[in-house]
């Protein structure tokens, strides 16, 4: 049997090098990485900003205490990201709030690898281009560390979600992490990415 595993591990292997990389990360390496390179002077690779996690946070609000609607947040999350979210627990109790130590506020999902930048090429290619009257995301809400967070105030812009299934819209944010040093380079490599930032230019 040991002769089969390891013909089954090479396969494995073989197969998945046949997998391939996202669409936004081919552009990322062979078109952003020298541009960035040009742009700050970087003298290594290494030096280059990158996107290492997304993570989609979902609250429910005033939901938290109907079982069904937080129901509907987590598969709306989970349809959006492609994988099951992380249930956001009360750390304490707040009598004004009716809020209970141990009681769901929430959902989050965290995107690495393939799937964050799958996530981050549909993002940018079809869901902010959906929303009505849409003028651009702010490029002021870094955090000082070259990341970068936005809010989304409903869920239909994905087009993974069924409209006619929707019970109610459900905002979210979205934090995207990367390496970045500084706020100009998160900023330059996000645009580079395709963040349609407005309000914002060089040197402002």
């Amino acid at each position: 049997m040991a002769p089969t595993a390891v013909s089954d591990s090479k396969a494995d292997q073989h197969f998945a090098q046949d997998i391939p990389a996202p669409r936004l990360k081919l552009r990322y390496v062979k078109e952003i990485v020298p541009a960035l390179t040009k742009q700050f002077g970087y003298v290594n690779v290494m030096q280059v900003p990158t996107v290492t996690k997304i993570v989609v946070n979902m609250g429910v609000g005033e939901a938290a205490r109907d079982a069904k609607l937080i129901g509907g947040a987590i598969s709306d999350l989970t349809v959006i990201t492609g994988q099951k979210p992380q249930l956001r627990k009360a750390t304490k109790s707040i009598a004004q709030f009716k809020l209970r130590e141990g009681q769901v506020i929430g959902a989050k999902s965290t995107l690495r690898g393939a799937r964050m930048w799958e996530f981050l090429d549909r993002l940018l290619a079809l869901a902010l281009p959906r929303i009505r009257d849409f003028r651009g995301l702010s490029a002021k809400q870094f955090d000082g560390n070259g990341n970068y967070t936005f809010g989304l105030t409903e869920q239909s812009m994905f087009h993974e979600i069924n409209i006619d299934s929707i019970d109610r819209p459900r905002g979210m944010d979205i934090t995207v992490v990367t390496t970045a040093k500084t706020d100009d380079e998160g900023r330059a490599l996000l645009r580079a990415l395709g963040f349609p930032f407005s309000g914002f230019s060089e040197g402002s």
